[in-house]
């Protein structure tokens, strides 16, 4: 009766271990997709700002195409995709370089249309990083259930693996981006 006791305990603990762990892998999920929604509204802001540049910059055709090409990268991606986060990194440096062009154009720096899609840009940059911090604290977790004891056995017999935090690999990348940096001289 003792020995039934136990392994009802026992299998009790392992259920509502697993189940935990189970959560903290939905809470990843969970947080991508608050990344991807956050990348993807900075994604829509592109247009908007080419088609203001573009008229400003017509010689700087090839830095607008590039962006233009990299939101159709960005389009082809699997949702799921790390690859979403790597080109969205990409059309901000691409960004960078469109910056010393428009430092030249006072009247472009002043038009209504371009300070308004600033400010949207900055507010998804925000979001964005509120959303990497989220990811970050869930990755933690799901790491810390499935690498402690009995957690790690789990783990094994399911197949779980360690999963990597979001991390800015360059310095490039560390920097925020800014649209009103990007336009003010």
């Amino acid at each position: 009766m003792i020995i039934l006791i136990i392994v009802v305990a026992v299998m009790f603990v392992l259920v509502a271990l697993f189940n935990s762990i189970i959560k903290a892998k939905n809470q990843i999920d969970n947080a991508f997709g608050s990344i991807d929604v956050m990348l993807k509204k900075r994604y829509d802001l592109i247009p908007n700002l080419v088609d203001v540049v573009k008229v400003y910059l017509s010689h700087e055709k090839e830095v607008l195409d590039q962006l233009t090409k990299l939101r159709m990268a960005y389009e082809s991606q699997k949702v799921t995709s790390n690859s979403k986060v790597k080109t969205m990194n990409e059309i901000e440096n691409t960004m960078r370089k469109l910056n010393f062009s428009v430092e030249n154009y006072p009247d472009l720096k002043a038009n209504q249309n371009l300070i308004e899609l600033q400010k949207s840009w900055n507010e998804a940059e925000e979001q964005i990083a509120a959303s990497r911090r989220f990811f970050n604290t869930a990755v933690t977790e799901f790491n810390t259930k499935i690498q402690q004891f009995p957690g790690n056995i789990i783990a094994l017999v399911v197949g779980f693996q360690s999963m990597e935090v979001f991390e800015i690999n360059s310095p490039i990348e560390r920097e925020n981006t800014r649209a009103r940096d990007m336009f003010d001289s």
